[in-house]
């Protein structure tokens, strides 16, 4: 546990003040008591009893930030990942970190009982009361001073709390700092405005200045300036300020002041009686109050979303029945379901909101045209809210300042739907914080959170049981339970998109005698089209092409690229090869469609996209792309895979005679990788996109292409087990081979594809292909190749279980590896002829062949063949009785494959392990390494050597003579 600092000296603590009852430290969130409290308006810190503990190191501050920031609520593990590596590349190991920070900050609360850091999913949550934490503080005395004849005096200690920029150190989080930052000032805003309000405008003039000086274009606080000068008699000074304000706005933002701040100066101007009053004016009405009550027809039937309804919950009972501000951005693609939510939770919480409800639906992605403006929808919420007609102002901005007064400390919502971005958004917030505000949208409106703090709920496709369930209750129980086959076909179809479900209902329902089979058959035969309907808003094709009608020119010709781009997701390295675009446009790119809803990032970076999104997608790219277009980019991001999968495969096996492929198309970036753990984690992460990128060069016939892959793809496919996809790699090699004219490409794709049918035990069909690579390369005089196909008919007979036969081939290999002066090839075929021997029973020849075999792997840095070698040893070891000396060189072997990934072999390693363990009379040792053993060849389908691992346990405590 991190140790405390000393305690403060009493002349630093501030004043406290008290806030629902409780002590509240203006300065130091710790003075309160024993219990802990947190600050992050200023450095985050926790406290105490008087005390300050040390938070370790800045990844746990920013965990930490994250955590208090949202003390009582879940924060999600993706959002936690995300704020500490902000736009860095996440690392594989992202999660363990998280919960190591989490379990250090555990530590540090333990002090405190009534503190606790739980791990709730889909991440943790900070379980503390609210007044603990400054944040909060401050915000329940902003909430408190709303109506209060005391209003000013709350919000100067509320502003008390603040220790300087808020959490200023920590690295990152600049949306959450400017977030909190635009915050504080709002409400010192609002402070001095209720000081001049109230006639305080001499005490506010010198903060007022100090605030105009520092953010000389923010407009509301040099209008509350000018007001105050006007109403302490300085006229003069208020327009001569004005003038000063004019002219920066003009000179930095090439624009004239807003129509407000142009209004007050007129009216100062001219000496508006008006303006020296401290009371404010009644609104413009009918004389008596309207409840507007515009929310649409709940969705009927509704299912799932209960964790989008939690959070919906959970922001509304957060911020009670004072309320803070609550903007509820739900984003997700078009036909994910929004409105449907949005109206559902509206609907169930409508008592809440005694005052009203006002809906508009924005049209920001519509078939009918332009999204509607601002002034439109203020238009209608004036009207809804019973303005007479007369009484509403022409001017726009005039017209939206109504509409706050009319809402001010009312209690309503107010649901913005289908928004196309912030600046439609803004002139719609009501300046009150007792209205919630709930409003949907296709873009993620990073504006709106930063600038507005909204709470932000991205919805996902419906689970398969809630997918089922909506079937269920379109077409009847019976009819969905009658036939599982075709409504888990439906399902998977559907991918869980609530729309598409939707239309496949109706289809149904409106065809009571048609088997849902027929449905099933019909959606997996005309995909999107069967998804289409003249009707658009019932046509899951319409409603995606508003959102692609909404994107520009370039930002249509990515997205159709990521629609048939090979694999299951991309990474934006291969993404700027695709697209030909610099990196920062690449991801800038890529930002946007994710902002569109279009794409989804996962906590790793991946970009990927809903298959019915990518339906629609790839269509676009058949029919919008010119063929000069796809082409070039297909063979691009084939070219970033080809080019990158040998750069990694030189780093696992730098000792490989794989040549270079061929020069890369114009535009096309490598990825560059720095070392064997980085290939390993490229080759992990885009394994089925390499398998789908030699699909696609065979697809285009682009021969050249597909067998580089094959061969680059050898190593790692070996060191993890790959081997079915190592065949089907090989096999496309042999094919394209056909193609090509040179011998050497013949001979190698026909051994590749050898001996992965060994590594598969398919006897006949290895040594079928590795005799045809042989007479290949004694026709062609490969001496090469003909070395290498030895050493692989050696491995492929040794598999065989006929050993005499592999030894002959091995010896073969050696001793044309020696003519070729060859040395580490010679180190490896020396370990295959010392294993044979072994397996024969000649151990001395064995082990003189296998310790030269490891002299020359360690001269050369092989480390691969030092493994395999001192495996060997090991086993030669075991059966001469050096049981304890076996046990060291297993152990070597083991480590060596570990550190290099080649989780394959160092399995096989473990079961060895286990033998001279269980003859040395160490049976907990045997247990635990064939234990081991046994659960990784389940993982990795080997079951025939899982069985044997389970017989050797079984007979564990028998009689181990026999090991």
């Amino acid at each position: 546990m991190s140790a405390e600092t000393p305690a403060l000296p009493e002349h630093s603590r501030p004043t406290d003040v008290v806030t629902h009852g409780h002590p509240v430290g203006s300065g130091d969130p710790g003075v309160r008591g024993e219990g802990v409290e947190f600050g992050v308006l200023g450095p985050v810190t926790i406290w105490h009893g008087g005390r300050q503990l040390a938070v370790g190191s800045a990844q746990q501050r920013c965990l930490l930030a994250v955590l208090v920031s949202e003390a009582g609520r879940v924060v999600s593990l993706e959002r936690l990942v995300d704020a500490l590596w902000d736009d860095d590349a996440v690392p594989r190991t992202a999660r363990n970190v998280v919960q190591k920070c989490v379990s250090e900050l555990r530590k540090l609360v333990a002090v405190d009982p009534e503190v606790g850091l739980a791990h709730r999913p889909p991440g943790y949550v900070l379980e503390v009361e609210p007044e603990r934490v400054d944040l909060h503080r401050f915000r329940a005395l902003v909430a408190r001073a709303r109506g209060a004849d005391d209003r000013v005096v709350l919000l100067r200690r509320a502003l008390e709390l603040w220790r300087g920029e808020p959490l200023a150190d920590v690295p990152g989080l600049a949306s959450v700092k400017q977030a909190l930052v635009e915050e504080r000032l709002a409400v010192l805003e609002d402070c001095l405005a209720a000081e001049v309000d109230s006639g305080r405008h001499a005490e506010a003039i010198p903060q007022l200045r100090a605030l105009v000086a520092e953010r000389p274009l923010r407009e509301r606080p040099t209008g509350l300036l000018m007001l105050a000068l006007y109403r302490g008699g300085r006229q003069a000074d208020a327009l001569e300020h004005y003038q000063h304000a004019r002219q920066r706005l003009a000179e930095e933002l090439g624009t004239d002041p807003s129509p407000a701040l142009r209004e007050l100066h007129q009216r100062i101007l001219t000496a508006d009686a008006s303006l020296t009053t401290t009371e404010p004016a009644p609104p413009g009405g009918n004389g008596h109050t309207v409840v507007p009550r515009q929310l649409p027809a709940a969705p009927a039937p509704f299912v799932g979303r209960h964790d989008a309804l939690d959070r919906l919950d959970t922001a509304l009972n957060t911020a009670g029945e004072a309320t803070t501000v609550l903007i509820t951005a739900i984003g997700g693609a078009g036909g994910i379901g929004k409105t449907w939510l949005a109206l559902h939770w509206a609907h169930r919480h409508a008592d809440r909101f005694p005052d009203g409800q006002l809906f508009v639906d924005l049209r920001g992605f519509s078939p009918e045209g332009e999204p509607m403006e601002p002034a439109v929808a203020v238009r209608g919420f004036l009207d809804a809210l019973g303005v007479d007609p007369g009484r509403i102002p022409v001017e726009p901005h005039a017209q939206a300042a109504l509409f706050r007064s009319l809402v001010a400390d009312k209690r309503m919502l107010i649901v913005l739907d289908n928004a196309a971005d912030t600046t439609q958004i803004t002139p719609l917030l009501p300046g009150s914080r007792t209205c919630t505000v709930v409003l949907t949208s296709r873009n993620r409106l990073p504006g709106l959170i930063t600038g507005h703090s909204a709470q932000h709920v991205s919805l996902d496709v419906l689970t398969d049981s809630e997918a089922r369930a909506l079937l269920a209750d379109r077409l009847g129980t019976g009819r969905v339970d009658a036939e599982p086959a075709a409504v888990e076909k439906l399902v998977r179809v559907c991918g869980g998109f609530p729309l598409a479900l939707s239309i496949i209902a109706a289809h149904a329902h409106t065809r009571p005698h048609l088997l849902l089979a027929a449905v099933a058959a019909e959606l997996l035969d005309l995909g999107l089209d069967a998804l289409d309907d003249e009707d658009p808003t019932a046509s899951l094709p319409a409603v995606l092409s508003w959102s692609h009608r909404a994107l520009t020119p370039e930002l249509r010709q990515v997205f159709a690229l990521l629609g048939i781009a090979p694999g299951p997701d991309i990474g934006l390295p291969a993404a700027a090869s695709l697209t030909a675009l610099p990196l920062p446009q690449a991801r800038k790119a890529l930002r946007t469609l994710e902002d569109a809803s279009l794409l989804t990032r996962d906590a790793h970076g991946r970009y990927t996209m809903h298959d019915l999104i990518r339906g629609y997608a790839t269509a676009a790219a058949q029919h919008d792309l010119a063929e000069h277009v796809r082409e070039p980019a297909l063979r691009r991001v084939v070219d970033f895979y080809v080019h990158t999968s040998y750069a990694a495969d030189r780093l696992l096996n730098p000792h490989s005679t794989f040549p270079p492929p061929d020069p890369t198309a114009p535009g096309t970036r490598p990825h560059p990788l720095v070392d064997v753990s980085a290939a390993l984690a490229w080759l992990d992460t885009e394994h089925a996109n390499l398998l789908a990128a030699q699909h696609l060069a065979a697809t285009h016939r682009w021969h050249h292409l597909v067998w580089p892959l094959a061969w680059a793809l050898t190593t790692f496919h070996v060191r993890r087990g790959h081997r079915h996809d190592d065949v089907a790699v090989w096999q496309a090699a042999v094919d394209a081979a056909a193609h090509l004219s040179a011998p050497a490409v013949h001979i190698r794709a026909h051994r590749g594809l050898g001996i992965a049918y060994s590594r598969l035990e398919r006897h006949d069909e290895a040594t079928g292909h590795l005799h045809q690579a042989l007479a290949l390369a004694q026709y062609h005089r490969d001496t090469t190749e003909q070395a290498h196909t030895h050493h692989d008919l050696a491995l492929a007979w040794t598999r065989h279980g006929d050993d005499q036969q592999a030894l002959e081939h091995a010896q073969r290999a050696l001793a044309l590896f020696r003519e070729l002066d060859r040395p580490v090839f010679e180190a490896i075929t020396l370990n295959s002829v010392g294993w044979l021997n072994a397996r024969l029973g000649d151990y001395d020849t064995a082990r003189v062949h296998c310790r030269a075999a490891l002299t020359l792997h360690r001269r050369h840095r092989d480390p691969e063949g030092e493994a395999a070698t001192l495996d060997s040893l090991g086993y030669i070891d075991h059966h001469t009785g050096h049981h304890r000396q076996a046990v060291e060189h297993y152990g070597q072997a083991l480590i060596l494959r570990r550190d290099h990934g080649n989780t394959d072999q160092a399995t096989d390693t473990l079961k060895s392990l286990g033998h001279p363990y269980a003859a040395l009379g160490e049976r907990e040792q045997a247990r635990a390494v064939w234990q081991e053993a046994l659960e990784l060849y389940r993982q990795q389908g080997r079951d025939a050597d899982a069985e044997r691992v389970r017989r050797q346990l079984d007979a564990l405590d028998g009689d181990t003579r026999a090991w």
